[in-house]
């Protein structure tokens, strides 16, 4: 018989044994590092020139960084801060190598979410984050779920709770209840509102002070940054459900939009959400705050079903909402996305039950369903295994041909979700 102090040895068993487990997937200083890029990658995958142009405009002007030549080697590396000085600062054929953003508008938001556990969601958000990040863009990414995969991938394991979207949720609360006390009356009924009052327990933790750029951290990706998750955040959906009960008139969905409003508009160009196998008080903060909808899926019949069922729940969660009275703004909150799109992963192209079920997807999502899918290779398993994405392995580590097929899927579904993102991005309205 099992009680939840075995439980609570078995943790500390594992806790134990964290600092060995780090060493075999990150560096031996368990510090997550960032590696250089060779000058192949730079000018064939990242910038995308003609080699010999590349190194002709690079060796007319001294100043560029030269990027740093390993001992008995004769390519040159590049770290990514030298990627984004030579796209910031050359031009070639008279064209920016600057990737595209519309002027005057807000970070794009973007949720990888279904129900199903393995459907790939926190693989698609780190190499759609790398990717982007590789493309020239500004990304941040937020880790909705418990398992904090994504925060393990990026590098992040030390992390408390009150740093998580619980401790962005729990600050909303108390300054949403502040401002809710100071209104005297309702905006519809004209009655004075009741005062809530909110626990010590949660009052003395200080969130309410913690200022917005408390909650996100760096990564080792110098141009990625991120809203972490932990284990100690699972039980957001009972502390969520209890705040409820003390502020009813606390639109608890919103939280974190409102967070993201809160910054910036030209703070980042992407905002990536990693969502958890089921629809919750962070789930639901999650879709609530997303611009776009991004849905990955494994290609088998009970992932179709279970993807079935998200998109089912998704939608009477959402009716569930705008049927809902809001305080103190009156009007039903019916959430719009400017994009929804379904994404097969681990797919093998010569497994006839995959093929099957890419065509059943397509016959029942139509256009909905993304062209390309994330190919399951030796290197996409090997990326999985060490927490990190294919963009951060060493292609010298494997054969090259295997690490560039890899490579290729995974460049593939990013370049479609970017076209998709930029024609989501153009109907958001310019930040004020």
């Amino acid at each position: 018989m099992f009680t939840h102090e075995d439980l609570s040895r078995l943790q500390s068993q594992s806790l134990k044994l964290q600092g060995w487990i780090r060493q075999q997937t990150f560096s031996p200083q368990m510090v997550k590092t960032l590696r250089r890029f060779s000058s192949w990658e730079l000018g064939e995958l990242i910038l995308k020139a003609n080699p010999s142009t590349l190194r002709g405009r690079m060796m007319a002007d001294p100043s560029l960084p030269a990027g740093l030549v390993e001992e008995e080697g004769r390519q040159r590396w590049y770290s990514l801060e030298e990627i984004n000085e030579l796209r910031r600062r050359l031009r070639i054929g008279k064209k920016t190598l600057m990737p595209p953003r519309p002027a005057g508008k807000r970070a794009l938001r973007a949720a990888v979410a279904n129900f199903k556990g393995g459907a790939g969601k926190s693989t698609v958000a780190l190499h759609f984050a790398h990717a982007a990040a590789l493309d020239g863009y500004r990304v941040l990414a937020v880790d909705f779920d418990p398992q904090a995969t994504l925060s393990h991938a990026m590098g992040l394991t030390e992390v408390s709770e009150e740093h998580t979207v619980w401790g962005v949720m729990a600050r909303d609360l108390i300054r949403e209840t502040e401002r809710l006390n100071a209104v005297p009356t309702g905006a519809e009924s004209g009655a004075a509102l009741p005062k809530r009052r909110l626990p010590s327990s949660l009052m003395d933790l200080g969130l309410g002070e913690l200022r917005t750029q408390d909650f996100i951290r760096p990564t080792c990706w110098p141009t990625i940054d991120m809203i972490p998750s932990c284990a100690n955040s699972a039980f957001v959906e009972f502390a969520s459900a209890q705040y409820r009960h003390l502020n009813p008139e606390w639109s608890f969905y919103a939280a974190v939009s409102r967070y993201l409003d809160s910054l910036a508009p030209d703070a980042y160009d992407l905002v990536i959400f990693d969502c958890p196998p089921a629809i919750g008080y962070q789930s639901m903060n999650a879709v609530f705050a997303a611009d776009m909808l991004y849905i990955p899926s494994g290609p088998g019949y009970w992932e179709y079903d279970s993807t079935t069922s998200f998109i089912g729940q998704l939608a009477e969660a959402l009716g569930d909402l705008a049927a809902a009275p809001v305080v103190p703004a009156g009007t039903p909150p019916v959430k719009e996305f400017l994009d929804v799109r379904f994404l097969l992963t681990r797919f093998e192209a010569n497994n006839d039950l995959h093929r099957a079920m890419d065509a059943a997807f397509r016959k029942v999502f139509g256009e909905r369903v993304a062209e390309n899918q994330i190919e399951m290779t030796r290197a996409v398993e090997q990326s999985g295994r060490f927490l990190s994405s294919i963009y951060e392995i060493d292609y010298r580590s494997m054969t090259r041909e295997t690490w560039r097929r890899a490579r290729a899927s995974f460049d593939r579904a990013y370049e479609e979700f970017r076209g998709y993102a930029l024609a989501a991005w153009e109907k958001l309205e310019e930040s004020p």
